[in-house]
């Protein structure tokens, strides 16, 4: 507990620092066309979120520091890119060169996806391919989540219930590792949520998402030891399902399948509440809620083809609807244009 309450204390501390002097540091958010935001903004809180976790690891020393220390300096990697492109000194191509050097670390730690498990039937073991699985899997998973920073509060509260949700894995079973590990950054991220709830004093910038994403992914591999890998896509759903749901959208458009736009889940139901933001970040944190529930439920060995199964469907039910909400609201748009320009 205490480990917690330092980490908290700490983070705050921090993000107030980051706040006074972002603008000294070249640390602030101008809005452009694809901003949910009108004002310029501090972000680089993910900085205050690290270094308090980072605190609290230095004052409560303990094996599990020592015993994954490849891991956690994985983390860092990640983190330190993260910051430069806070900065705007990091490339896309730079981010992922960084991901795919943490992923190696990861590896001599032994937190490589070994399986996709007993999917028709067969096990389907990766053998030479798992090293280059898992830098496939680690890089799109922290750039999904990193996509996910597009409303006040939505990635924060995304990471706090994915994070949860992979806790209690660990505590199901006895890894100090995982507990330790998720509770150390949800209680940083609760200290952010202090300032980024809408309306937002800071954004975490890349520093705080790609950390998340890169953490998150992490603690999925070593939860593998213990469910079976397709639970780890309704556990960590919504930031999945949007980024396969805007690629998939993208390519049938003929557009880059990594062109920015305003598609992503939380922009069209933005849209659907005239605005709300708060609205829309409860209603998507409750749809991962209850997709991290299911992920848990169904999570043994013998029940991986029928998630499966329902994870398409859902898949599937996503993209139907999320386009059919997108057109009408297309439709709505090209309608109000052409009143006021007869008015």
């Amino acid at each position: 507990m205490g480990k917690l309450i330092v980490a908290f204390m700490s983070t705050f501390f921090f993000i107030k620092l980051i706040i006074r002097y972002a603008p000294s540091f070249g640390l602030i958010d101008i809005p452009n066309h694809r901003s949910a935001h009108k004002h310029v903004t501090p972000r680089g809180a993910g900085i205050g979120m690290v270094l308090g976790v980072m605190v609290s690891d230095l004052i409560f020393l303990n094996d599990i520091i020592f015993s994954h220390f490849t891991s956690f300096l994985a983390i860092f990697l990640v983190f330190v890119v993260g910051v430069l492109d806070d900065h705007r000194d990091a490339t896309p191509k730079t981010k992922f060169y960084v991901i795919f050097a943490a992923v190696l670390l990861l590896a001599y730690d032994g937190m490589i996806v070994h399986s996709l498990g007993n999917l028709f039937a067969y096990q389907l073991t990766l053998g030479w391919f798992a090293i280059p699985f898992t830098m496939f899997a680690v890089a799109g998973f922290t750039n999904a989540l990193n996509l996910s920073d597009g409303l006040d509060g939505l990635a924060g509260l995304l990471s706090i219930i994915i994070l949860s949700t992979l806790c209690f894995i660990g505590y199901e079973n006895h890894d100090f590792f995982i507990v330790v590990t998720a509770l150390s950054f949800v209680a940083s991220i609760m200290a952010f949520m202090w300032f980024n709830w809408n309306p937002a004093k800071i954004f975490m910038g890349d520093s705080g998402s790609l950390t998340l994403g890169f953490v998150i992914s992490l603690l999925s591999i070593k939860a593998l030891d213990y469910i079976n890998p397709i639970s780890i896509l309704f556990i960590a759903a919504i930031p999945i399902l949007d980024t396969l749901i805007v690629m998939i959208r993208r390519k049938r458009n003929g557009h880059s399948m990594f062109a920015p736009d305003k598609l992503h889940i939380h922009h069209i139901l933005l849209r659907f509440f005239n605005g709300n933001v708060r609205k829309t970040v409860i209603l998507i944190a409750l749809l991962q809620l209850g997709f991290s529930i299911i992920g848990i439920a169904f999570s043994g060995d013998g029940q991986q083809r029928y998630l499966f199964a329902l994870f398409f469907i859902n898949a599937t039910a996503f993209y139907i609807l999320l386009n059919g909400m997108l057109e009408r609201q297309n439709k709505f748009t090209v309608y109000r244009n052409k009143q006021r320009k007869n008015h």
